[in-house]
Formats: structure tokens, C-alpha cells, sequence
């Protein structure tokens, strides 16, 4: 049974990996075997990736690119040849009330946290129909289905990527590539350090959550190792929601 979570021998591209969620899942995914491939704009926190998982023992690479630039995106992926497991994972926020957001900031979000997994998914479908086998991975929110105030950016862009992932589940099932989503909830990374840094909003916030606690980056990894596996073969345009219990209590 545990051969189904195997990933010896599978090339993984994780973007947005140079720190928290990403890190976090790029490291999991080495540690089932997955040979790993990180995606940013910055070198430096990326290369602090690779160096820890290749300490201990696993193979990782890195690769510069921005993940809303097509043209770049197209060249990246293609130079690596296959890709066996697509992490859509890199994005941003936008903290503000709706009335503040300028058309600039809500394209950003849009162009990061939604065009960005359509161009990486565009750039590594046609090999993975080709080979009758891929797995793509979308990194969602659990704010994608519960309403909260001042990020409306955001929800927005969580929502549609929820809503992509559906959707392309139906139209690559046949070719048998899978695609589903990671839903987090309230998790401590550099995303959510406003929150953090405010004590009495951050005690309101875990208070929300059943299990008592927010996610530390590494429980997502069970998870994405199940998608990425032979263990979800039959599982196609779902989200697993890893929230502590935030989305079955309010």
C-alpha cells in the first residue's frame, strides 16, 4: 500500500516554492521520492529550498521565472523537458477594503493568483495528454468559499482558481490527468504576518478554528503527496480543504 504514494522517478514543479505553503509541499513531494523542480522570481529563498532538501539526500533544481509572463513560462517549462506533477502554488494578497483597491493592485492579484496556474497548466498539458498520465495541483483557499472582508482581491482569484480546477477536471479525465486543489486555511507563512502581528485579530482568528491552532506549512504536505501519487487516480476535480476544521464550522 504505501508503493501508491511513491514518487520515485516523478519530476515535480512546484511555483511560488522559495518559501512558506510552496516550500512546505516541495519539500513533502521530495521527500516521496519526487524529483523537484522550484519555481520564483527571487533566486536566493529558492536556492535556501534546494540546498535543504538536497541535505538530505533528494534532487531539487531551480528555476527563475514570473509566473505571468507566458512567453517566460512556455521557455521554463519546456526546457525541463517532462513534467510529471504541476503545483499551481505561487500568488499574493491584497489587504484593503473593496472601495481602496486600485484597477492596478486587482490585476496583479488576478495576473498571479489565477492567469498564472492557466499559463503553467497550458504550458504542461500538452505533454502530460501525450503520455496519458499528469497531475495538477491547484492551491486554493478556503476564503475561495467562505466569505471574508477586506480581501476581496483575493477571494476572487481563489474562487476562479477553485472554479478552474473543475472544470479542466472534465476535460483532461479521458487523457487521465488529474486535477485537483489544496484548500488552506489560516496558515502562519509571510502571507498572513498583518494578522499575526496583530494579537487580539490573530486570538479572533484561531478562536474561529476548531482544531485550536493554525496550519504550520508542513500539514499540507500529506495532502499534496496524495494528489501527486497513484493514491488519487480515480480522485479529478476536487479540494481537499486542510483548515483545522474552519470550513465545516461556520
Amino acid at each position: 500500500m504505501i508503493d501508491l504514494f511513491n514518487l520515485k522517478g516523478k519530476v515535480a514543479v512546484v511555483t511560488g516554492a522559495g518559501r512558506g505553503l510552496g516550500a512546505a509541499i516541495a519539500t513533502a513531494l521530495s521527500g516521496a521520492g519526487a524529483r523537484v523542480v522550484l519555481i520564483g522570481r527571487n533566486r536566493e529563498p529558492l536556492e535556501g529550498v534546494r540546498e535543504a532538501i538536497e541535505d538530505s539526500g533528494r534532487e531539487a533544481s531551480v528555476e527563475i521565472c514570473d509566473v505571468t509572463e507566458a512567453g517566460a513560462v512556455a521557455e521554463t517549462i519546456g526546457s525541463l523537458g517532462h513534467v510529471d506533477i504541476l503545483v499551481n502554488n505561487a500568488g499574493i494578497s491584497h489587504r484593503a477594503e473593496v472601495a481602496d483597491v486600485s484597477e492596478a493592485a486587482w490585476d496583479q492579484v488576478m495576473a498571479v493568483n489565477l492567469k498564472g496556474p492557466f499559463l503553467a497548466t497550458r504550458a504542461v498539458l500538452p505533454g502530460m495528454i501525450e503520455r496519458q498520465a499528469g497531475k495538477i495541483i491547484n492551491v486554493v483557499s478556503v476564503v475561495g468559499e467562505l466569505g471574508r472582508p477586506f480581501i476581496v482581491p483575493y477571494s476572487t482569484s481563489k474562487g476562479g482558481l477553485k472554479m478552474m480546477t473543475r472544470a479542466l477536471s472534465t476535460e483532461v479525465a479521458r487523457h487521465n490527468v488529474q486535477v485537483n486543489g489544496i484548500g488552506p486555511g489560516y496558515f502562519v507563512t509571510e502571507m498572513n504576518r498583518a494578522i499575526m502581528d496583530d494579537a487580539a485579530l490573530y486570538r479572533s482568528r484561531v478562536e474561529r478554528v476548531p482544531a485550536a491552532r493554525w496550519g504550520d506549512p508542513a500539514d499540507l504536505g500529506g495532502a499534496a503527496i496524495f494528489l501527486a501519487s497513484r493514491a488519487s487516480d480515480y480522485v479529478t476535480g476536487q479540494v481537499i480543504y486542510v483548515d483545522g476544521g474552519l470550513s465545516s464550522s461556520c
